[in-house]
């Protein structure tokens, strides 16, 4: 069911079920050891609601949990029925759905990221789209008809322009309103398409052990395949959020850990590729405030989680040490020793 965005087929056995309801509560525990309490899920369908709804009556749910519904670009406008009715369905403060994930690109590392001009290493090419800028929009279009947020993989400066397109047209078209669509990733970006983040109240949703030399992540070949007149404006973290957008961290693990120390660290720690670049890294409260106010912001939880504050979701984490007293080259030594989500303690070191 993941390969087509559909359900699994046929229907797993109640055996079958059992059994992947405990492998999702192992990755709910790998959160809850991480000190994650609230998760976005990017990919989705009805059996992982079900699954999820399952653990929540065994009382075994340790995150609060947003999934999506995937559209992928040979289904047609009316599959979106099926993402209203998950919304309809989910929306407690521990599991909801009310989001459509789309793929319009693919990676840097493959020449499949959708880019504005050619690749720096590949004249000629710029990409393939995984749908056309018209069909995105209409997809855009009729899911904030609906009052659907919608978030949308784009990697390449070409696939961000053409996303932003599409949520330009879903405000002419219905009106403007608070839909905090979504861009995930935006590795590359244009000077002009800056300032539409925050015109169009659109969330940037990026990820610091991503850019070439955090973590564990080469420089070569990508720094090479961006080229060297696109490094200015390459994971633009700093750029976009002093040009108004919300820019939320996440981890998009399983492709980088899911742990937000270790994120936190590679924004902090960020250095620009050349001399004279712009520096693009976050302090270190800039960087909580991007993995807690911005991720409850573009969930519009920012009311009732993201903060510790009375009248707010008792959702918190307590660390081994003071994060503010430790050196930014140290963060990563720092663990979660309890995590408590609503009030119950979800993991002890």
């Amino acid at each position: 069911g993941m390969a087509t965005g559909g359900e699994p087929e046929p229907y797993p056995s109640a055996a079958e079920v059992a059994a992947d309801r405990d492998l999702m509560h192992r990755g709910l525990e790998w959160c809850a050891r991480h000190g994650v309490t609230s998760i976005q899920n990017m990919d989705g369908n009805l059996y992982q609601l079900e699954l999820l709804a399952g653990l929540e009556q065994e009382g075994r749910l340790l995150c609060r949990t947003k999934i999506p519904f995937h559209f992928k670009n040979f289904m047609t406008l009316d599959r979106l029925e099926k993402a209203s009715s998950m919304a309809n369905s989910y929306q407690s403060e521990w599991l909801s759905s009310g989001m459509v994930k789309m793929f319009y690109d693919g990676v840097l590392e493959g020449w499949t990221a959708v880019m504005v001009d050619d690749y720096a290493d590949r004249p000629g090419w710029r990409g393939e789209p995984l749908f056309t800028p018209e069909h995105l929009a209409e997809v855009a279009v009729e899911a904030d008809r609906r009052g659907l947020q919608v978030a949308v993989h784009s990697i390449g400066d070409g696939a961000v322009r053409a996303v932003l397109d599409g949520y330009e047209a879903a405000r002419r078209k219905n009106g403007r309103r608070d839909s905090r669509h979504r861009v995930e990733h935006i590795e590359v970006v244009t000077a002009a398409d800056i300032p539409r983040f925050a015109e169009l109240g659109v969330v940037a949703s990026m990820q610091p052990p991503h850019p070439p030399g955090a973590m564990d992540f080469p420089l070569e070949p990508t720094l090479s395949r961006i080229g060297r007149e696109r490094w200015p404006l390459s994971y633009a973290w700093r750029t976009l959020k002093q040009a108004g957008a919300h820019v939320v961290f996440a981890s998009d693990w399983p492709v980088s850990p899911i742990d937000p120390i270790l994120g936190i660290q590679a924004a902090v720690l960020r250095k620009p590729w050349a001399e004279g670049d712009p520096d693009q890294s976050f302090s270190l409260h800039e960087s909580l405030a991007g993995y807690t106010v911005e991720g409850a912001y573009a969930e519009f939880m920012e009311h009732r989680k993201g903060r510790l504050k009375p009248g707010f979701m008792a959702d918190l984490v307590v660390l081994s040490a003071d994060i503010e007293a430790t050196a930014p080259e140290a963060l990563h030594t720092v663990r979660p020793v309890t995590t408590i989500c609503g009030g119950k303690i979800t993991y002890q070191a």
